[in-house]
């Protein structure tokens, strides 16, 4: 038996990978198991090994199981998401919207841009579920003062949440996968995707807004109303919200300085939240930390690696230069394209971290037929298409599925086809000028 799963051990671990893709899909079993169900299978039939060692043979250092799990990944969102939460108590989130309206002095077209582009902006520094949280219940508040319909502006944050969180390395999960496995650091996101990432959301939203543009009417009284909502009740610890705005802003500075320092992300995020904690009660922030995501990525990063020590993504990788002859163009343009496409209907973050090592074993200089030029194009091409992909129907992204649920919950129905009527339309924007950027700042 155990001759026999060591000899199709590719076979069985890919096998694994994609019933566990497919449960994760189906969500009839919370992804978390599925992923903590699919390690511990892995483990058991021996198709990783425990302990690192030394291959006798080759005398190639073979990967334990647990250098396969990516701690910076962990670490770094565990204290994101400790410093997120422990800040949004102190209302500042919604205090920075609610002043977004005043701007605005109520013009309803002016306002659904604002909270588009405040979601974009907050997304790009948190995570996308976070943002949403944030910014719905000020939708309704606001969309009852219209007396509109708060489906279009909730679309039009969602499309916004996943465009912003694209922009940076700590937008979006698999931002994190790919700086990580890439060497990617944070100055590096914002310098190659903040620029287009920027144009696509102007471009992409304000299509939106403009179809949206009829439904966008008010009258003078009512416009004044919104203009005036009261924010001085909104900061509810003003020695919390300094605090952790402080922590915030120190932290995205170390991150803006390590290529200086040398510093790992992590280290800044896990650093910023332990000193949060001081002020806290441990228990109640622990409690509220998205312990199922956090288990989800180590049983993915478990079976991943099952199929990656069996040779599985090296097949994979070889595969593809073959379908693309080694060519880096039409590499890259693969890559968007079905990222795009694939992360609308599957997880883009198992997705993600499938991809990252097959992008590795691609460009590795040791294989004789690896894609050479300007190869970071690849990665660039992996980030645009799985971050920006997850706005193609209402399960791409997590983000989509709660603001569906939640408005459905207040009697505003999001449909799966009314979502995809807006959502395809702004996954073609979006992936028609990330080709055009990619092309023509990596491949020309």
């Amino acid at each position: 038996m155990l001759n026999f799963i060591h000899a199709h051990g590719m076979l069985i671990s890919g096998l694994i990978l994609l019933i566990a893709y497919i449960f994760i899909a189906s969500e009839k079993i919370q992804k978390s198991v599925v992923a903590l169900c699919g390690a511990g299978l892995v483990m058991l039939l021996g198709l990783i090994p425990f302990e690192p060692s030394v291959n006798p043979h080759t005398h190639a250092v073979v990967k334990g199981v647990f250098e396969y799990v990516d701690f910076q990944v962990i670490f770094l969102l565990i204290g994101m998401m400790i410093i997120v939460h422990i800040a949004s108590q102190s209302g500042v989130f919604k205090w920075l919207a609610i002043g977004l309206l005043h701007l605005t002095k109520g013009h309803p077209k002016t306002v659904m841009f604002s909270l588009a582009a405040f979601t974009a902006i907050t997304s790009a520094f948190l995570d996308n579920v976070t943002t949403v949280v944030l910014v719905m219940p000020i939708t309704f508040i606001i969309a009852k003062e219209f007396d509109f319909d708060p489906v279009p502006f909730l679309i039009t944050e969602v499309l916004s949440s996943n465009i912003g969180g694209t922009a940076t390395l700590i937008g979006d999960p698999p931002n994190i996968i790919i700086g990580t496995r890439a060497g990617l650091s944070f100055i590096a996101f914002l310098k190659e995707l903040t620029p287009i990432v920027t144009a696509i959301f102007l471009v992409s939203i304000g299509t939106i807004v403009f179809i949206f543009r009829k439904k966008l009417k008010a009258t003078p009284e009512t416009m004044a109303k919104v203009a005036s909502m009261d924010n001085s009740q909104t900061i509810t610890n003003k020695g919390l919200m300094i605090r952790s705005v402080i922590t915030l802003a120190l932290v995205i500075l170390g991150f803006l300085t390590h290529d200086k320092t040398g510093i790992p992300p992590y280290v800044f995020a896990l650093s910023g939240a332990a000193f949060l904690l001081i002020f806290e009660r441990p228990k109640e922030i622990y409690r509220d930390v998205e312990w199922l995501t956090i288990f989800f990525f180590v049983g993915l990063f478990i079976i991943i690696g099952a199929f990656e020590a069996n040779g599985g993504i090296s097949f994979l990788a070889n595969e593809l230069i073959k379908l693309t002859h080694g060519s880096l163009e039409w590499a890259t343009m693969a890559i968007l394209w079905a990222s795009g496409i694939l992360s609308g209907f599957i997880d883009n973050i198992p997705y993600t971290a499938t991809m990252a090592p097959m992008i590795s074993e691609l460009i590795d200089p040791a294989n004789p037929y690896a894609i050479t030029g300007h190869v970071h194009a690849l990665w660039w091409a992996l980030s645009l298409g799985a971050c920006l992909g997850g706005n193609l129907t209402i399960i791409g992204a997590a983000a989509n599925v709660l603001v569906s649920e939640t408005a459905n919950s207040k009697g505003y129905k999001i449909s799966f086809l009314r979502f995809l009527k807006y959502g395809a339309l702004v996954v073609t924007i979006s992936l028609v000028m990330s080709s055009i950027y990619l092309y023509f700042r990596f491949i020309r």
